[in-house]
């Protein structure tokens, strides 16, 4: 059923199940960092391993899946997308109860990062269909408060769930030898299929109505869907540009992009045998060092950018245009993709962090810990998403100066939470860290997300997901556990290494204060000027 006007009721409980959908997405992500030190022992591996299971693994099929998704979602009823994704990500965390080595274990992780792939592009479309612009930073709001209390979450019942399994029965005496960890991975797949029952039956919104700007009817998403996952994944790719009749300028454009991220990855495979040398995986039969799958994956991730803005170019110049020549939105991407390579790196390894510095088990780490992270991840964005609703209604630039605020902030509080003497102390400072930590992304997302129009925030939400998750997620986790490998494993002088890619940041953020304001201003004018009908 499609709803032209829906009520506010419907909007807010629309609202909430987006949110409980980033809620379940950010548990089954994230409950591997609890459960880091138990899998580590059974598995024989070191945090550099951690950081590929946690991080890289995952973000390359989330990452590949969230295109396709994205512009699944852009035509589709985002609601059933929505729930048949969910079912499916919630079975393959499932599966890692069954996982019994690297390599199993690997396969669950990618499976859950195809399922979640389509979370943010859909979500967020739909959410943005049923809340009018003056609401869209509370939206936000919500949603990273949904992510917070995820993250938390998954602390709290994968320690918890993970230590009385383990409580209960003796080495080898479990039904079916299941281990805490992989009893925890269980509980955590459960609410899932909940929230996928409820979101199926939820009324889709008239995509556009909110912004004055209705869209017409896709007759073909899942044909578009197919053709962009067919053009961006490396190798079928070639084939979209030959049925496309490319011209030898875009051949050449192409394959000289692939010989680049080719040097550049063997040149990081590279620097890191030599600066942290790793024992080799065993992968279906076939031994590989970790540096190799790692920097692999990040190679096929930059590939996969290029082949995706070519493709757009051909397919949808219009949307080429104001994706590509809107220096804030390049902006806004690459500073959410340098945050998120901080913010994966710490709460990927946080954890094992409190386990091995200050002696806490997994369950007092996931509850302390875990709620902890909750409760100052729900009231940062919830201070900051109205804070730049009220301050930025009509000029984003306000809103970027709470990002900045943020965003520049945090990393110094952070040198002084990783010397914390004890437990207690951490906490303590870790409250005013995370506070602000945790007000950057809705400020960032709603600036980010005025730069289009509706009908390309799917795509431009995948864009988003894939440059933040392949340079951000796919690196943050591996560079803090091949640090803490190489230093003997110093855990919090790995994670605050992380925090270097701060300056940069901080310089992308004041050139976003200076271009937003007009590259806002000329949305309309430049979409018109590229042939779109508005």
């Amino acid at each position: 059923m499609t709803i032209a006007t829906p009520s506010r009721a419907t909007a807010y409980y629309a609202l909430a199940l987006v949110a409980g959908t980033n809620l379940v997405s950010l548990l089954d992500r994230n409950i591997l960092a609890i459960l880091a030190p138990a899998i580590k022992a059974d598995l024989k591996i070191g945090d550099a391993e951690m950081g590929l299971l946690y991080g890289t693994v995952f973000a390359l099929f989330y990452a590949l899946f969230s295109l396709p998704l994205g512009r699944l979602a852009d035509g589709w009823i985002r609601t059933k997308l929505l729930a048949i994704t969910i079912g499916f990500w919630s079975l393959a965390t499932g599966g890692a109860a069954l996982a019994t080595g690297f390599f199993t274990l690997m396969l669950s992780r990618l499976c859950v990062g195809i399922g979640e792939a389509a979370s943010q592009p859909a979500g967020t479309s739909l959410t943005y269909d049923y809340f009018p612009r003056e609401k869209r930073g509370m939206v936000m709001a919500v949603m990273a408060a949904a992510i917070a209390i995820g993250l938390g979450g998954s602390l709290i019942i994968g320690g918890m769930a993970a230590q009385w399994w383990d409580a209960r029965y003796a080495a080898g005496t479990a039904p079916l030898g299941l281990r805490g960890w992989q009893f925890a991975f269980a509980v955590a797949a459960t609410p899932g299929f909940l929230i996928a029952f409820l979101m199926s039956r939820l009324p889709e919104p008239q995509r556009g109505v909110m912004d004055g700007i209705p869209t017409a009817h896709d007759p073909h998403p899942f044909r578009a869907s197919l053709n962009v996952l067919g053009a961006v994944t490396p190798g079928f790719h070639w084939l979209s540009l030959a049925r496309a009749r490319a011209t030898t300028r875009d051949w050449t454009l192409n394959i000289g992009l692939l010989a680049l991220i080719v040097v550049a990855m063997l040149l990081a495979i590279g620097w890191a045998e030599a600066f942290s040398p790793r024992p080799p995986l065993l992968l279906a039969g076939i031994a590989i060092s970790p540096h190799v799958v790692q920097w692999s994956v990040i190679g096929f991730g930059a590939f996969v950018i290029a082949n995706l803005l070519q493709n757009l170019k051909g397919r949808d110049p219009v949307a080429f245009a104001l994706i590509t020549r809107n220096p804030s939105l390049l902006l806004c991407i690459a500073a959410g993709a340098l945050q998120s390579v901080i913010n994966y790196g710490v709460m990927g390894f946080t954890p094992s962090f409190l386990m091995k510095n200050y002696g806490l088990s997994p369950a007092d780490t996931g509850l302390q810990f875990g709620l902890l992270s909750a409760a100052l991840g729900v009231v940062g964005p919830l201070l900051a998403g109205p804070l730049s609703d009220r301050i930025g209604a009509n000029r984003l630039s306000r809103r970027v100066w709470v990002a900045l605020f943020a965003m520049s902030v945090s990393p110094c509080l952070a040198l002084w939470v990783y010397h914390a003497p004890d437990a207690g102390d951490f906490y303590l400072r870790f409250t005013l860290y995370s506070l602000i930590l945790t007000m950057w992304m809705p400020p960032l997302y709603a600036v980010l997300f005025e730069q289009v129009l509706p009908r390309m925030r799917g795509l431009t939400v995948s864009l988003y997901i894939v440059v933040s998750t392949i340079f951000g997620l796919g690196i943050g986790p591996y560079a803090v556990g091949m640090i803490s490998d190489a230093r003997g494993g110093d855990l919090g002088g790995a994670i605050l290494s992380i925090n270097w890619v701060a300056p940069p940041l901080v310089l992308i953020l004041l050139a976003l204060l200076w271009r937003v304001e007009r590259d806002h201003a000329s949305l309309l004018p430049r979409a018109r000027a590229a042939g779109e009908q508005v």
